[in-house]
């Protein structure tokens, strides 16, 4: 699919209606430029556009596609662009729309037929031809047994095959199936094993739904990448880029005020230690290294946990090896660097009492990083919140505070 240029994105999410600056377009550039938009844009764009222009721009999608911008307008507007739709295209996306979005139905295609084993190939090819002269695209096509999904028969068998021949077994290809119901990230995971193959989504009795294609899950995958990220970050997932300053100082301002608190506990735990810090200027040199280490080495452990949460490795519950391990590693790296970090603070400083206090803060600051790394995702999921979300701040807390606690203890027990 060819790409919409920057420059075109952010007129049409910075016109003051996007809906007009999206219709302004060629129509077979429509819809590359709006499955390439942010979420908000879409969204937009949708409300903005007439009626008249919203259905003519669904005429020309796909019904799946078609399914997903219709998922941006409301439900009295939605059954109005359906009337506008040939009986046969509105009977189409009215079956997908009634599919949650989330699920392998949600992003199954109907481009699809289904023939009996034992056919003839001619009674094939007049099959796939019709659905090519209704549609304007070539079909998958499934062969089954008594309902029974038995695999694919490939273009190049048919198209090698005479009239007379039967379909048999031995042509068909193996092909992957879903439920309907089962979530588009185990839809994800059945192509990551079939790279190369179409998926069958398949109803409670075995008989088939749709076809999912690599492309309709293409788009999935890059958002989830997207997602990531953001949760990462603690920024909402429906941020963009193009997004003026309003949305995202109000996506933005909850977090930052979370952030603000637990920066306030950290501040605490400093000013406890104000009279050793005056008597140790130089302490304050070191406390960003000795800080920025634990909140490094502990988000590299909350992704490692994360990971292993969403693939259903690790819970709370079995998860006293994972902590472990985390805290034995910290110990490890904490060493490594310690040793760099107290070498540096005692040549540079002529002192190997606050090369030991650093050296020795960077060890325990990285275990305290890899065992809360570790065990926060952990609660967090068994209380049913997203560990990739709020995590990050937690961890990053616990290696300040506790980090600070460390480094200013032991250098008022050791230096003074």
């Amino acid at each position: 699919m060819a790409s919409a240029t920057p420059d075109v994105q952010q007129s049409i999410a910075t016109a003051p209606s996007p809906g007009a600056a999206f219709a302004d377009l060629p129509p077979d550039r429509r819809r590359v430029v709006f499955f390439q938009l942010p979420e908000t844009v879409r969204h937009n764009v949708v409300e903005g556009l007439g009626e008249d222009e919203l259905a003519g721009f669904v005429r020309r999608l796909d019904p799946d596609e078609a399914t997903d911008v219709l998922g941006y307008a409301d439900e009295e507007r939605k059954e109005r662009v359906l009337d506008r739709l040939n009986e046969q295209r509105r009977e189409r996306i009215e079956f997908l729309l009634g599919f949650s979005p989330e699920s392998a139905a949600g992003l199954m295609d109907l481009d699809y037929v289904t023939v009996d084993v034992g056919i003839d190939f001619g009674a094939v090819a007049d099959r796939v031809r019709r659905h090519e002269e209704r549609t304007g695209r070539f079909p998958t096509v499934f062969v089954t047994d008594a309902g029974d999904l038995l695999g694919e028969l490939p273009p190049e068998t048919l198209a090698v095959r005479e009239r007379g021949e039967r379909v048999e077994r031995e042509h068909l290809y193996e092909v992957p199936s879903v439920r309907y119901d089962r979530p588009d990230t185990e839809v994800v995971d059945v192509f990551r094993d079939n790279p190369e193959s179409e998926v069958a989504v398949l109803d409670d009795d075995g008989s088939i739904l749709g076809v999912i294609y690599a492309d309709d899950i293409l788009r999935l995958v890059e958002n989830e990448a997207g997602e990531t990220l953001y949760e990462f970050t603690a920024v909402s997932e429906e941020e963009s880029v193009l997004d003026g300053p309003g949305v995202k100082i109000r996506s933005r301002y909850k977090w930052l005020i979370i952030n603000l608190g637990t920066a306030f506990l950290a501040a605490g735990v400093v000013g406890a230690f104000e009279s050793t810090i005056q008597a140790l200027p130089l302490l304050a040199a070191y406390m960003p290294v000795v800080a920025g280490m634990g909140g490094n080495a502990g988000t590299q452990s909350m992704a490692v946990t994360v990971r292993g949460i969403s693939l259903e490795q690790v819970s709370l519950s079995t998860g006293g090896r994972v902590i472990a391990n985390e805290a034995i590693a910290g110990a490890a790296n904490g060493a490594i660097t310690g040793v760099l970090v107290a070498i540096i603070a005692t040549v540079f400083n002529q002192s190997a009492a606050l090369g030991l206090v650093v050296g020795v803060s960077m060890v325990l600051n990285l275990v305290i990083a890899g065992f809360f790394g570790a065990l926060i995702p952990l609660i967090l999921d068994r209380m049913d919140y997203d560990p990739a979300t709020s995590a990050t701040i937690f961890i990053t807390t616990a290696t300040d505070v506790l980090g600070f606690f460390v480094f200013l203890g032991l250098a008022r027990a050791v230096l003074l």
